[in-house]
């Protein structure tokens, strides 16, 4: 595990105005913290802090599916339904559990006039047709390009995307929300220490988490070829980052 670390911003509260942070002052209720928060008539130093945690993805959703065009809705159909069945029963056969494989979307019908006017005449009457279907699989990293592989060669050529998550984002949360606290008791007692004050009791605090993007990778479409059938893709798993931004308020005596 991974520790990353990002300014806090330091604020000492006089009544209702911010004062600056070379000075101490009283106050009754820091600004910003509703009176029910804390004892009135407290002097207290506010620090905000931030804290983040990095922890390898445990779970890959592949994103997998088809897309193919036919001269009419009956015959594509049944290409689709072949094709569709092929990708579930090439999982399955390899073991992957049925629970794991959701459907995502999926359809037949006409194809758009939009994307039949970017094809030539001679092409438009083989897509006036368009049959899709995508399927999510819940996997370990480790199996991510296995899945895709057997999508890819069971005729999924709209397969590859995939969304790096962790099996339980409550306890990467709740550690980086508590090395937020640290870092924001450390910081109260350096200042209590410079204004030759005495650093007291938590009174106040509250945190908020966010867990950074997740960059899935871009799909990708497997072209037809007669060359041997390629490896797996080369796929690495993500880390994912987990910050906290602590609010705490400190008494100071």
């Amino acid at each position: 595990m991974t520790r990353a670390f990002a300014p806090l911003s330091i604020a000492l509260f006089a009544f209702t105005s911010v004062a600056s942070p070379t000075a101490a002052h009283a106050q009754d209720v820091p600004m910003g913290v509703q009176q029910s928060s804390q004892p009135r008539n407290v002097r207290s130093i506010a620090i905000t802090a931030t804290d983040r945690v990095i922890r390898p993805a445990d779970v890959a959703t592949v994103h997998i599916g088809y897309q193919i065009y036919g001269a009419d809705q009956v015959s594509l159909y049944t290409q689709a339904a072949k094709t569709s069945n092929a990708i579930i029963d090439a999982l399955r056969g390899a073991g992957v559990a049925n629970d794991s494989i959701e459907s995502e979307q999926q359809s037949v019908g006409p194809t758009e006039s939009y994307q039949l006017n970017q094809l030539t005449p001679a092409e438009r009457d083989s897509h006036a047709f368009i049959a899709q279907q995508s399927w999510t699989v819940r996997s370990t990293p480790a199996d991510a390009a296995r899945i895709i592989d057997l999508a890819a060669k069971a005729g999924g050529n709209k397969s590859g995307q995939i969304d790096w998550s962790l099996s339980d984002p409550n306890a990467a949360s709740a550690e980086a929300a508590a090395h937020a606290l640290q870092r924001a008791k450390a910081q109260a007692q350096a200042m209590a220490t410079g204004l030759n004050v005495h650093l007291g009791q938590l009174l106040y605090a509250s945190n908020q988490v966010e867990a950074e993007p997740i960059r899935p990778v871009p799909m990708m479409a497997m072209a037809k070829a007669a060359a041997p059938p390629p490896r797996p893709l080369a796929i690495n798993d993500r880390q994912i980052e987990t910050s906290a931004t602590v609010y705490a308020v400190f008494a100071i005596e």
